[in-house]
């Protein structure tokens, strides 16, 4: 069992120490909000429950009957949510001995940091595991494929058909594809990006595709049409927990998407061990993340 005590701190019992480091350091402000839709929840999973709706309308020869069509259930989304935990021990002559509060005034601040940095750590490994087969979502596949199964029958895609590095091309590309996006039944919807999302590799790159009126890497004057047209209304999402130094992602409009669920927020308590007198402290929170409609994100793990 770990154990803080006099021994682990041993120059926190005697005088002479200017400063004690490792722990004050600056936080990034919280970004996993930028990655999800928040909800909260009052039960132990939450289900969303897909739906696909009519098709087009068929001609009607004269003195024939109208073709009805059906609308079916379509995938089933859970979402799980997950308890996370963390604590530590003190003993009381550790508590007693120690001249700079060490242990005692800076424990809460070092499990609220490790649980913050816990929850944005689980909800980026939802875009870190994007591509990956072994993570899938409602419909069976990963969350950025090119076949994603529809209800109605065949297969649908939310990645660049050839992988590509974040660039002005690749960008307008993208948006050229969500634009031709469908529902379950082929029918056309209106799909669109409202802000790219990307790790700190790229954004020196990100801001000079974004930011400049005109196009970037060209003698020619020509606008930049990414820029004049609006396309990222909520700009760019700059998130220090993604792993890939190449993948870049757009979330869309389309709700029902990328979710975060609350069950129970951070919460933190203390209590003493009556045989040893060990004090004991401890965080816990339970949440969970995911995607329920994979038209919410559009993405490339780059080259």
């Amino acid at each position: 069992m770990a154990l803080i005590n006099t021994g682990s701190f041993s120059k926190a019992l005697w005088p002479g120490v200017n400063a004690w480091y490792g722990k004050a350091y600056d936080e990034f402000p919280v970004e996993w909000t930028d990655l999800f839709e928040q909800f909260t929840s009052r039960k132990g999973f939450e289900e969303d429950v897909g739906i696909s709706s009519f098709g087009l309308a068929q001609i009607k020869p004269e003195g024939t009957a109208v073709n009805f069509d059906t609308e079916t259930q379509g995938f089933i989304t859970r979402y799980t949510h997950i308890t996370y935990a963390l604590g530590f021990i003190v003993t009381k002559e550790a508590f007693e001995d120690d001249q700079y509060d060490v242990v005692a005034e800076r424990r809460a601040r070092s499990l609220a940091f490790s649980m913050r940095q816990t929850k944005e750590n689980v909800a980026a490994n939802v875009y870190n595991r994007a591509f990956n087969t072994s993570y899938t979502g409602g419909d069976g596949v990963a969350l950025l494929v090119n076949n994603h199964p529809n209800v109605a029958g065949g297969t649908s895609s939310n990645v660049l058909a050839v992988a590509a590095n974040l660039s002005e091309a690749a960008l307008e590309q993208a948006i050229i594809d969500l634009g031709k996006f469908t529902n379950d039944r082929g029918l056309r919807i209106q799909v669109m990006p409202k802000s790219m999302i990307i790790p700190i590799d790229l954004q020196f790159e990100a801001e000079r595709i974004l930011k400049s009126q005109y196009r970037v890497g060209t003698p020619n004057n020509d606008i930049s049409a990414l820029v004049s047209m609006g396309k990222f209304p909520s700009g760019i999402k700059l998130n220090h927990y993604l792993t890939s130094t190449t993948a870049w992602f757009i979330r869309t409009n389309v709700p029902d998407g990328m979710k975060y669920f609350t069950r129970r927020d951070d919460s933190f308590n203390e209590d003493n061990d009556w045989d040893t007198e060990n004090a004991k402290f401890k965080a816990t929170a339970r949440y969970s993340y995911g995607w329920t409609d994979w038209r919410s994100l559009y993405g490339t793990p780059g080259v």
